[in-house]
């Protein structure tokens, strides 16, 4: 589906746009800080309202990439800037957009040194997220994928706490070492089929063998961005040392960045490597269910414990994306979204308390709900979404990759909803040392409720955490065609090669 207005390249490089005029500003400190964020804020909340056009103008009936661009980058190597959304990839396009805004208001008043470097950095990394999930050549998707790191590195780095660079060369080694494989592979794949364009390599139907390598490559890859266990001990540093918007993003959509590839890459491209694998996938993901969540458990530090939870939810997602049902996949991608609304909010609920006393600690709260009642309202809706309550986005993703799981294996499943038990227990902990008992500490005596401001921040979060609980449709609808094509793709592939094996 192809479109005269380069609506994906508009919402993409939208950012930049407003970054340039950031970097071009002079004057004053305090006035070109003051800009800074005015013209982010405007820029990021402009950029969300034409992505909105994404969505209005996605066709769900078809399993095709739609609002399609593609123009010749490197002609004489076949490789193109070739742009595109199908189901899978539409609402991580929105997703990235919704969140960049909230960032930026949410560093409104905390962030007061570099402010016009710190915009800059958001609005670039804005660019480089969305580039990604629109990307349909694999060496555009690699230089969005790769570039997201920079902007990250320098927002820990620079903003962040104590140990900030010790966090940010940690994440930045950590998240290099597994793409250097993955870039080894993309050059095999364009050896072999002589094209990097994405649609082109998911037919390209490469030998069992190398599909093996292939995937293990990218695996390397993907494994340490969701993060998978072992490779996740990168996040709690990252998250505890990440200004509050800093984790927000890195929750909200860069966590996302291993899911959408299995599902972009792995699974499509390697069908018979990801039916070897899926064993190995359900292992990790299930120890990473229960071990990170009785980590959580232990933890004193509110970033680290939620940090240590969007593992245990992602663990979710890895086993939902290859159990290969509708039902799976359907709620890995909702799991997803949902978890980058949810995680978000928690990271901003942790900042908003941080910006006041300074302390991440657990045990500096207690008797919030007598100074701060909005404030332990909004708490209460986010931590009850991460348990998956009923009636919230929290409980759609993991009921339905639960019920894939049990497609699979029962044991599968039912290790899987150990998860929900542990994450009430550790999450209902959370809140009960912060926000109930008695207010007996001097520091909390004259603490403030939430501000119009924070209030602006945290109200779409409420309303799409209860928009996707209690209308879980309007969003499965636009994905079921895009998901429905890749399961059925997935299994003509694998009966394609049980002949080719039977026939030898």
């Amino acid at each position: 589906m192809a479109n005269d207005w380069p609506l994906l390249s508009l919402v993409t490089f939208l950012p930049l746009v407003g970054a340039v005029f950031i970097m071009l500003t002079r004057g004053e400190d305090a006035v070109v800080a003051r800009n800074a964020r005015y013209v982010a804020l405007w820029t990021s909340l402009i950029t969300f309202v034409v992505s909105l056009l994404i969505w209005v103008n996605f066709d769900p009936t078809t399993a095709d990439f739609q609002m399609v661009e593609k123009h010749a980058w490197i002609p004489e190597s076949n490789i193109s800037y070739h742009m595109g959304v199908d189901g899978i990839s539409v609402f991580f396009v929105l997703l990235s957009t919704f969140l960049t805004p909230i960032c930026i208001l949410a560093s409104w008043e905390s962030v007061q040194t570099r402010v016009r470097e710190y915009m800059i950095a958001f609005l670039v990394l804005e660019t480089l997220m969305v580039g990604m999930f629109c990307a349909l050549d694999i060496l555009v998707f690699y230089f969005f994928f790769e570039g997201v790191l920079i902007p990250m590195f320098l927002i820990i780095g620079i903003w962040g706490g104590p140990r900030r660079v010790y966090a940010a060369f940690k994440f930045f080694l950590y998240t290099l070492a597994g793409s250097v494989l993955m870039l080894i592979a993309v050059l095999t794949m364009y050896f072999q089929t002589g094209t990097t364009d994405i649609p082109e390599l998911m037919q390209a139907g490469f030998p069992a063998q190398l599909q093996t390598w292939l995937w293990l490559a990218f695996f390397a890859s993907f494994a340490v961005k969701v993060p998978m266990w072992p490779v996740h001990t990168w996040l709690p540093d990252a998250h505890v040392e990440a200004p509050t918007a800093g984790s927000v993003i890195l929750a909200g959509v860069l966590l996302k960045m291993g899911g959408y590839g299995f599902l972009r890459f792995s699974i499509p491209m390697f069908p018979d490597a990801s039916e070897y694998f899926a064993p190995l996938v359900y292992t990790l993901s299930i120890v990473a269910i229960i071990y990170t969540s009785l980590v959580a458990l232990a933890q004193e530090d509110m970033k680290k414990l939620i940090a240590y939870s969007s593992m245990a939810h992602m663990g979710f997602v890895t086993i939902g994306a290859f159990t290969l049902t509708t039902q799976g996949v359907e709620g890995s991608i909702f799991q997803m979204l949902s978890h980058g609304i949810v995680s978000a909010a928690l990271f901003l609920i942790v900042g908003v308390v941080y910006d006041r006393i300074h302390s991440r600690e657990i045990t500096a709260y207690g008797g919030l709900v007598t100074r701060m009642p909005r404030y332990a309202l909004v708490f209460m809706i986010f931590m009850l979404a991460s348990v998956g309550l009923p009636g919230t986005s929290g409980f759609v993703g993991e009921f339905l990759v639960l019920m894939g799981a049990f497609k699979v294996s029962t044991w599968l499943a039912t290790l899987a909803a150990t998860g929900v038990i542990l994450g009430a227990v550790y999450m209902l902990y959370l809140y009960r040392r912060v926000i109930f008992g008695t207010l007996d500490k001097e520091s909390l005596k004259a603490i403030l409720d939430l501000s119009p401001r924070e209030i602006a921040v945290f109200a779409p979060l409420v309303i799409l955490v209860f928009w996707m609980g209690i209308y879980p449709a309007s969003f499965l609808d636009l994905m079921s065609a895009s998901v429905d094509n890749l399961i059925s793709n997935y299994k003509v592939a694998l009966n394609a090669s049980a002949v080719d094996v039977a026939t030898r």
